[in-house]
């Protein structure tokens, strides 16, 4: 069976549609699990969650940028350690149509399958067992690791599946050792460069192939929406999360 993997497409609607077209030319994959942080830093908030949940092939759990916007729209706190995102979740909140919320708010953190013999976890970044229902401003999700073998062993401790995909740290990372596959198909939506990360997972009984892939797009659009909608923090975000490709 093959799947597809994707994750952090934050609020890019022009990556997501390229990713889509291509997933949608091979007929092979079967399913798509999406892992978190469908909104966040990038504008186009409904634009993505109406592209995502208007279909039926589709699986998303939450992301921490996804809960805390929540957070806002509902009136609880929001996490401390995302109070330099504040003035940007609560730009995407009060634009967020409310027909999102309760869809947002039953998405869950992670996810379980069994493909063919083989024990697949689909979380947006480890959570410890007992934190697992803990409301985002208590920071629930473990503080990100340098990616490595070693690292992601240590993080994944407790956990016994033989695949575990997660996002949240934007680069895209495949370490394995003999029991266990550790896949980040990469940040969707949030690129130094106009392509848009994402993985085919072949789930076989005595295999588990991997093909990293990466969508090409014209991002130029995307990246200029953000000065036209007047978007807070325009130049950290341009910087940190795109590379300053509008500056160069």
């Amino acid at each position: 069976m093959k799947i597809a993997v994707i994750a952090d497409i934050h609020g890019n609607a022009s990556a997501i549609m390229a990713v889509l077209d291509e997933i949608g030319k091979r007929q092979e994959i079967e399913h798509i699990y999406c892992l978190g942080n469908m909104i966040g830093i990038g504008p186009h908030t409904n634009e993505v969650l109406d592209i995502l949940f208007s279909r039926n092939d589709i699986s998303m759990i939450s992301g921490n940028h996804d809960e805390a916007v929540l957070a806002l729209i509902k009136g609880e706190e929001h996490p401390f350690s995302h109070s330099h995102a504040r003035e940007h979740h609560q730009w995407i909140a009060e634009r967020m149509d409310k027909s999102f919320i309760s869809k947002l708010e039953q998405l869950p953190r992670t996810i379980k399958k069994e493909i063919n013999g083989k024990s697949i976890l689909f979380i947006h970044y480890h959570i410890e067992k007992g934190k697992l229902n803990e409301h985002i401003s208590k920071d629930p999700f473990h503080s990100i690791v340098e990616p490595s073998l070693e690292n992601l062993e240590v993080m994944f401790k407790g956990n016994n599946e033989n695949l575990i995909c997660y996002g949240h740290h934007h680069p895209t990372h495949y370490f394995k050792n003999d029991k266990t596959i550790y896949l980040n198909p990469g940040a969707l939506g949030c690129n130094t460069k106009s392509t848009a990360p994402y993985e085919i997972v072949d789930v076989k009984r005595d295999k588990t192939g991997i093909s990293l892939n990466e969508a090409n797009y014209n991002n130029l659009e995307f990246l200029a929406s953000y000065g036209l909608l007047q978007v807070p923090n325009l130049e950290f975000i341009l910087k940190v999360f795109h590379g300053n490709q509008l500056r160069q």
